[in-house]
C-alpha cells in the first residue's frame, strides 16, 4: 500500500448545501459580515463552535480594533509572511494597499527583508509583531516603541491581531486552501495549492 493511498483526504471547505442547521446559522453570518465564505471559514464550519468563535475574533480585529487599517493590515502582512500563507497574503496585500500602506514596504515584507519605514508607527508595528512571532518574546524596548506609537488597548489589540492571524494562517496551511478564484498568489516562496 502506497503513502499516498494511505493518507486520509483532508477536509475541504464546506458548501452551503452540505450544512447541517447549525453550521448554516453560522455559516449566513459570516456571509453577512465579509460577504463571503473565503479563506479558513468553509473549514471551520466542520466545528461549529470554534469557526462562530473565531469569526467573532476575526470580526473584532479586522473591522473594529482602534488602530488604523494601515498597521492593521501590516501586522496580518508580517503574519501572513511569518507563516508563508499565500492565501491570507494574497487576500490581504489588496487591503494593504487600499489602507495606505506603502508598495516598498509591502514588497519588502514580501521578500522577507527589514523594510525602510517611513513612519515611526509602522516600524514600531513590524518590530513587536515580528518579535513576537519569531522570538515568542518581545523584549522591553520593542514593547515600549509598539506601546507608545499605538497605546496600551493598541498593543493588545495588536497582539490579537498576530494571535488570530496566525490561526488563519495554520488553518489555511494545513488544509491546503487554494487560492480563491480571482485573487492573484503574490507571496514569494511558499507553496499555492491547487483547487
Amino acid at each position: 500500500m502506497s503513502t499516498e493511498s494511505r493518507r486520509m483526504t483532508r477536509p475541504s471547505q464546506l458548501e452551503r448545501t452540505e450544512l447541517n442547521e447549525e453550521q448554516a446559522r453560522i455559516y449566513d453570518a459570516i456571509l453577512k459580515s465579509r460577504g463571503s465564505i473565503a479563506g479558513p471559514f468553509g473549514i471551520w464550519l466542520h466545528s461549529p463552535v470554534l469557526a462562530d468563535c473565531a469569526q467573532l475574533l476575526g470580526e473584532f480585529v479586522r473591522y473594529r480594533t482602534s488602530l488604523e487599517p494601515r498597521l492593521s493590515e501590516l501586522a496580518i502582512l508580517v503574519t501572513a509572511r511569518f507563516w508563508d500563507c499565500q492565501v491570507e497574503w494574497s487576500l490581504h496585500e489588496p487591503f494593504a494597499v487600499e489602507s495606505g500602506l506603502s508598495e516598498g514596504v509591502i514588497d519588502a515584507v514580501r521578500q522577507g527583508r527589514d523594510p525602510n519605514f517611513g513612519r515611526d508607527d509602522e516600524r514600531a508595528v513590524f518590530d513587536y509583531v515580528s518579535e513576537l512571532l519569531n522570538n515568542r518574546f518581545v523584549p522591553d524596548g520593542v514593547f515600549n516603541a509598539a506601546q507608545k506609537a499605538v497605546g496600551k488597548k493598541g498593543v493588545v489589540e495588536l497582539t490579537g491581531i498576530a494571535g488570530y492571524y496566525s490561526l488563519v494562517a495554520q488553518t489555511l496551511n494545513a488544509f491546503q486552501v487554494p487560492v480563491p478564484e480571482g485573487c492573484a498568489p503574490t507571496l514569494v516562496d511558499c507553496p499555492t495549492f491547487e483547487a
